[in-house]
């Protein structure tokens, strides 16, 4: 389907549905320009959102609803009809999950969503005489780049997939050793890997635990002994000269070298 130039959706005050979808269609067709009232012009050419009962509108009884009951909204039904294009099938569908159901559902039942409240913050206040129309288009001025930020994370994972992807088939013990730092999780999180071993963006080498895809939790966590001690104290309790940093949570562990770091995984495996 081809985003016309030209769309419509619902006037007066307005939520993140509506903005969001706005914003999607903003980076699908750069020149895309919306009019906002309360009825649809008659013979209207373009796009036509939130309003109007048709195909991106979801005011009617018999509203779409996604296999886990997650009523669609405008950004959703926009979303399963052009998210592919922009981040491939299984990023569309996680973006779908992770940032897209959380707006349609607060829009269809008012469900919190710290996002949409943001968005609604926007709207002018009850005593004010701003141009509602002047504070939706700042609004999605402010969601476009929320939104063009989760694009491009998901297409940065796309890329990273290949890279890691080719470090596992070379694991050995459990152990992913990574080239240089990439996302990760997408492309181990139904795999045998337990941890991955990386440059750290702060300097030095870092391991991280591998989740399991069920309980989200490490397969093997770092010792509860590492748990948020001082270098020294951790250099006494593992051994291991150089490990700097392992975090409370027991996912993370932080090396002056790559052979530190490996060798902090290989005792947690038992391997040494």
């Amino acid at each position: 389907m081809k985003v016309p130039a030209k769309g419509f959706t619902h006037g007066g005050k307005f939520h993140a549905d509506d903005v969001f979808a706005t914003a999607l269609l903003r980076i699908l067709r750069p020149d895309f320009a919306v009019t906002r009232g309360f009825e649809v012009p008659e013979g209207f050419e373009g796009i036509v959102y939130d309003i109007g009962d048709g195909m991106f509108d979801h005011h009617s009884a018999d509203r779409a609803l996604r296999p886990g009951g997650v009523p669609y909204a405008a950004f959703g039904l926009l979303w399963k009809v052009f998210g592919a294009q922009l981040v491939g099938e299984n990023q569309a569908r996680l973006l779908d999950e992770n940032f897209v159901q959380p707006l349609d559902l607060n829009d269809n039942t008012g469900a919190d969503c710290l996002l949409a409240d943001a968005i609604g913050g926007f709207n002018p206040l009850w005593d004010s005489h701003d141009d509602p129309d002047a504070c939706f288009a700042r609004a999605v001025e402010f969601a476009q780049v929320i939104l063009q930020n989760n694009l491009d994370a998901a297409n940065a994972v796309n890329r990273a997939d290949a890279l890691v992807q080719k470090a596992y088939r070379n694991m050995r013990d459990g152990i992913v050793v990574l080239p240089c730092y990439a996302p990760w999780k997408n492309a181990l999180y139904r795999t045998d890997a337990l941890f991955v071993v990386y440059p750290s963006q702060r300097g030095g080498w870092a391991a991280q635990c591998v989740n399991d895809r069920l309980t989200k939790r490490p397969k093997r966590p770092f010792p509860q002994g590492w748990a948020g001690q001082p270098p020294e104290v951790l250099a006494q309790r593992s051994g291991l000269a150089g490990l700097r940093f392992c975090h409370a949570s027991r996912f993370l562990i932080t090396a002056d070298t790559k052979e530190t770091a490996l060798a902090a995984c290989r005792q947690v495996l038992g391997l040494q």
